[in-house]
This record gives C-alpha cells, sequence and structure tokens, in this order.
C-alpha cells in the first residue's frame, strides 16, 4: 500500500517538473524570438554609415599565374581571380545581417552581403589553386596561397590542416602553434573543428 502511493506521488512530482520545465523552456525561447525581432526592427531603422573604411581584402598582384597553364581548370580559376578584382572583397564571417545593419545601415546590407560573398568566392578558388599547385609538385606557391587565405580570417579547415602539415614536413614546429593560434581567433562556427584538427597533427 505504502509502495504504491510512493510511486504515485512520485510520478505526480516527475509529471510537474516535466511540465514546469516545458513550460519555461516555451518561455525561454518565445523571449528569445522576440528579442530577435525587436533588435532586427531596431537594426532596419538604422541609417546608412560609411564603409569606406573597413578593411577591404585585396589579391595580390605576385600570383604564380604563368604555372600550370595547360591545365584547363586554371582558365575557370584566372577568370574568378580577374572577376573579383572589379569589385569589393570583405571578410564578414561571424556577422549575422542584423548584425551588419546595426552596424553600418539596412542600406548598405546588398552590398555588404556582395562583398562577403566575394571573399568565400576568393578563398575557395585559392584553395582549389593551391590544390592543383600542390599536385603539380608547386609546394612554396601554394602555400603561399594558403597563408593568405589564413592571414585574411578564412575558415576553410583543409586550408589549416594542410599548412600544418607542411610546416611539421618542413621541421617549422613553432609555426603550428601560430597557425593553432590564428584558428581559434576565427569568428567561425568551424573553429573547434579546425583547431582540433591542427592540434591533432602535433607529434
Amino acid at each position: 500500500m505504502y509502495w504504491k502511493i510512493a510511486s504515485l506521488l512520485m510520478f505526480a512530482i516527475f509529471g510537474a517538473w516535466t511540465w514546469y520545465e516545458s513550460k519555461s523552456r516555451a518561455r525561454k525561447m518565445q523571449k528569445k524570438e522576440d528579442d530577435f525581432w525587436e533588435r532586427e526592427l531596431l537594426a532596419d531603422s538604422v541609417r546608412r554609415k560609411p564603409i569606406d573604411g573597413l578593411k577591404y581584402v585585396k589579391i595580390p598582384d605576385d600570383l604564380p599565374t604563368e604555372l600550370l597553364s595547360d591545365v584547363p581548370e586554371m582558365e575557370s580559376i584566372l577568370a574568378t581571380i580577374d572577376g573579383l578584382r572589379k569589385d569589393k572583397i570583405l571578410n564578414l564571417t561571424g556577422y549575422t545581417n542584423t548584425d551588419l545593419k546595426m552596424e553600418y545601415g539596412a542600406a548598405n546590407l546588398t552590398d555588404l552581403s556582395r562583398f562577403d560573398g566575394n571573399f568565400t568566392t576568393l578563398i575557395t578558388t585559392f584553395q582549389k589553386w593551391a590544390d592543383l599547385l600542390l599536385d603539380a609538385g608547386y609546394e612554396a606557391e601554394a602555400v603561399s596561397l594558403m597563408e593568405f587565405i589564413v592571414d585574411n580570417g578564412g575558415d576553410i579547415g583543409k586550408t589549416y590542416r594542410l599548412l600544418g602539415r607542411h610546416y611539421i614536413d618542413a621541421g617549422e614546429p613553432s609555426k603550428l602553434d601560430v597557425l593553432i593560434e590564428r584558428a581559434r581567433k576565427l569568428k567561425s562556427l568551424n573553429t573547434p573543428y579546425i583547431v582540433e584538427s591542427i592540434e591533432a597533427l602535433k607529434p
């Protein structure tokens, strides 16, 4: 008899706790959604601000364009880079559209999104180019392209892993530590994965 009463009491307590937790989560989610839309509404009202002074990415002039001229993929790579030179390039990794509107004004969002898209195109193109150079034995040129990606805050995991292996093979372990620190400063969802993958390369 007492066992049945105790069981019913425990069941009732568990049910009440589950109901409370469910309501609590619902309230938190609702508040989070309300806060988002309040901030979004505020962001849409922010006036345009100057963006000329932002840290735009400049494509180097001394690229190894004379190499791999017989490789079919190079025509597309060089055409992409030439196209990017005609527009602005900006790394906005880690910023949401709301962040950008709050910081620079809603009227700048279209341009900023395009500049950020240009950055993504640039680093993926550079990594593709670096892969071709590595396959052809041009390691120094490939490393230069990948270091450019890292120097400008790119978050391609493959770039960091290949550079890490290169530094180990070249007997430059101190550069591996620098690479890890650079990765930790990335404002990217990939940061933990990138850091872990580099640390795994350590002897």
